[in-house]
């Protein structure tokens, strides 16, 4: 199915993304060299109460991360979390400025990341990588800071991508830390054929970027001073992926199927053509 798209647009797969590095990093360096002024910053992180209650979550390496996102500027305090899953927590944190971020840590030991093969297989970036977990949550984490760029800068409303470290990524922090701002599954929509249309259009650019969400809902667009957001594009595809097209149909039947709920005309075969007339660039170079 995904040729139904993919064969005007097709390049080598070096084409469409960085390589991502997951070798040793100074992060790792970090750790091995306990330096005094990580291990006094190690001290309080593990001292501090919020951090006490996540049962492992964090080894040394990730706190090494989080000194490193602190050395080069992006954070200045550490808060409570926002959300906790079984492969990620998100957190609150404070920028140098003082503006809230949001700061998402992946969990090295996860039990289960079977999950993530109908998006990985076929990546080229993950090539001889499945085997090692360590190396599939580093690369993961990247893909998914990748994601939130290329569609930022295909004006699609995402939570702004800041900075990503290992297995952990600063990002914008939509609502507030004890405020989280509602998914369309929440709230009451006052003109839902309006916020539809804005859906369609984002999901049109991110075509347009080379990009298919792969899991949209009304699960994972959230609501936030009269603006939709689309969040967690970690899982999200390029359109050279063998299952793209499949994950774009399901998007298309997901989106489709709440907003006729919601009393709109819909069609899930319209919506998919809607989002694969236009030209997608797979280099990212995309614009809004």
């Amino acid at each position: 199915m995904a040729g139904e798209f993919i064969e005007e647009t097709e390049g080598a797969p070096g084409d469409e993304w960085t390589d991502i590095d997951v070798s040793d990093d100074e992060v790792d360096r970090i750790t091995r060299r306990q330096d005094r002024a990580f291990e006094s910053f190690l001290k309080r992180m593990k001292d501090a109460d919020q951090l006490k209650v996540q049962d492992g979550a964090f080894d040394d390496a990730t706190f090494a991360a989080l000194y490193k996102l602190v050395q080069d500027g992006h954070l200045a305090a550490f808060g409570g979390p926002i959300s906790t899953g079984k492969e990620a927590n998100v957190y609150e944190a404070a920028a140098p400025e003082g503006d809230d971020v949001a700061v998402k840590v992946y969990r090295i030991n996860a039990s289960n990341f079977q999950h993530m093969r109908d998006y990985l297989e076929g990546d080229p970036r993950f090539e001889g990588i499945r085997g090692d977990k360590k190396a599939v949550v580093l690369a993961w984490t990247r893909k998914e800071f990748a994601n939130l760029s290329r569609a930022h800068d295909a004006g699609v409303r995402v939570p702004e991508p800041i900075a990503v470290q290992r297995n952990v990524l600063v990002m914008e922090l939509i609502g507030e830390a004890t405020d989280p701002a509602p998914t369309l599954h929440d709230v009451t929509l006052e003109n839902p054929g309006t916020a539809y249309d804005v859906v369609r259009e984002y999901m049109q650019r991110l075509f347009g970027a080379g990009l298919v969400h792969g899991d949209l809902s009304e699960y994972n667009i959230v609501v936030h001073d009269g603006e939709l957001t689309i969040i967690d594009v970690g899982q999200a595809v390029t359109i050279h992926h063998g299952n793209a097209a499949e994950f774009l149909r399901r998007d298309c039947e997901n989106v489709a199927s709440f907003f006729a709920r919601q009393g709109v005309e819909t069609d899930a075969d319209e919506l998919y053509e809607h989002v694969t007339d236009v030209e997608a660039d797979p280099s990212g170079d995309a614009g809004e």
